[in-house]
């Protein structure tokens, strides 16, 4: 009826359950719920607001390091093993030495694109960055900073990707990736780039969902394009912003090393509600136990408010 997968990595039980009738994939992580996440309790003690262990000068003494003893500088950006773990290989890059910086600039999105790259780089699997920015998008930490992950096998969505452009090529013999990437890229939802596209996605997990796609599939292969990946997020997070959305969740993906599958990794934006004193969110029941996404903008709108900016 379901399976558990032990994640042995780690020196804490992590386990990650699916559910055979319907694919459904989700993680337990006992430990995560000591940081009392959502109670505010994190935020107070003995009276007084705790200090900020993301801030340049707690980094030191409040996380932890790499087995090499060190953790990785670039640029503005810091980054280390996550205390609180819930992958197979889980790091944290604080963005920004500003505890709540202004609008991001390029440079400290690529720094920060940058580390994670070179940390993921050297371990197996399947490799994700991702980054929550405020409160109602799920950010524990209010400090900018991602998160990077990599285990055996993919997540839930990754895997149906992998599985779904399997089936396609069993199907059709082409690529789906390349299909459906040179469709949008001369469609009615591409709002810019054209080596790497950046389009509205026709079926979005998210309000306002972009995608980034790339001509490549895995981790070591896509590098050379961190600094467009940059530049198109600063874009869009500017874009975000002029909308009235300050929060959002990044994912970016990628296929295993030398898999040999069609796979292309692609970056996906959404924009969430703002933290509001009422504690409204946009995930309701039919988000979380319907897994279908109640949203307020058509895909093929994006373009037009995207040049209206311009």
């Amino acid at each position: 009826m379901f399976s558990i997968i032990e994640v042995r990595t780690m020196p804490f039980p992590v386990q990650v359950r699916i559910e055979h009738l319907t694919g459904h994939q989700c993680r337990i992580s006992p430990l995560r719920g000591e940081r009392c996440i959502g109670t505010g309790a994190w935020r107070m003690q003995d009276g007084g607001e705790v200090p900020c262990p993301f801030c340049p000068e707690r980094i030191p003494t409040d996380t932890p390091l790499f087995p090499s003893g060190e953790r990785v500088c670039v640029g503005e950006s810091v980054t280390f093993p996550n205390m609180y773990p819930f992958s197979a290989f889980h790091i944290v890059t604080v963005i920004t030495r500003s505890h709540a910086p202004g609008p991001f600039s390029i440079r400290q999105i690529a720094d920060a694109l940058a580390a994670q790259w070179s940390v993921l780089g050297e371990v197996q699997g399947y490799a994700s960055i991702n980054w929550n920015h405020l409160s109602s998008a799920g950010a524990s930490m209010p400090h900018p900073h991602m998160q990077g992950i990599a285990d055996p096998e993919p997540t839930a969505y990754t895997r149906r990707c992998l599985e779904g452009g399997a089936r396609y090529r069993e199907k059709t013999g082409k690529n789906y990736w390349e299909t459906f990437i040179e469709s949008e890229r001369s469609g009615p939802r591409h709002i810019f780039g054209s080596e790497v596209p950046w389009c509205a996605h026709p079926v979005p997990l998210g309000e306002k969902e972009i995608r980034a796609y790339l001509p490549t599939g895995a981790l070591s292969e896509a590098e050379p394009y961190i600094d467009t990946l940059a530049s198109g997020l600063h874009r869009v997070i500017g874009f975000y912003r002029e909308r009235g959305h300050c929060a959002y969740n990044v994912a970016l993906r990628f296929d295993r090393e030398h898999s040999g599958g069609d796979f292309r990794a692609f970056l996906s934006i959404i924009a969430r509600v703002n933290p509001t004193p009422a504690g409204t969110s946009d995930s309701a029941f039919m988000e979380r136990l319907h897994s279908e996404p109640v949203l307020f903008t058509i895909p093929e709108d994006l373009p037009l408010l995207f040049a209206d900016r311009r």
